[in-house]
């Protein structure tokens, strides 16, 4: 399994890109600001996370997503730990991500990985889509954010 930067000839894998995003418009905005890294496996893309400088000390992780049938193995984890690691490399002292509120997964995935909650941002995902997004029954609504300060980490 190797993670690389996907290349500008490339096309992102709006396959998994939208598993984590239902909005291809969003997708392409954080696109064309950040970049896409990709996780390969025997020839095949199994991973994605996509990476965004939010300022010079701090760099967000927008996408990331795991195939289906690839989830609860622990790859989710390596994107995460690689993207803290590509942060690092870039001089970041800062990592942040988001994810709704319905998003349980996520969210202990990334408190197990580190990171804290530091906010919410009521009304995100409904202000910002317009279909419903249903995650367990239950309706993703605010954008939970968490940040990690990996000056202080060991990584």
């Amino acid at each position: 399994m190797r993670t690389r930067k996907l290349e500008p000839h490339e096309s992102p894998p709006y396959d998994l890109l939208l598993l984590a995003d239902p909005s291809r418009q969003l997708i392409e905005t954080y696109l064309a600001d950040g970049e896409c890294y990709i996780v390969e496996e025997k020839g095949e893309i199994i991973g994605v996370f996509v990476v965004v400088e939010l300022h010079n000390e701090t760099m967000e992780i927008k996408n990331i997503a795991v195939r289906e049938h690839m989830q609860g193995q622990g790859i989710g984890k390596k994107l995460v730990f690689d993207a803290i690691r590509i942060a690092k490399e870039n001089g970041y002292a800062t990592v942040e991500i988001g994810t709704g509120n319905s998003s349980i997964g996520q969210l202990a995935l990334y408190q197990k990985c580190g990171f804290r909650i530091t906010g919410v941002i009521q009304d995100f995902f409904m202000d910002l889509y317009d279909e419903i997004i249903m995650e367990d029954g239950i309706q993703c609504m605010d954008m939970i954010r968490l940040e990690m300060n990996i000056q202080k980490v060991g990584v």
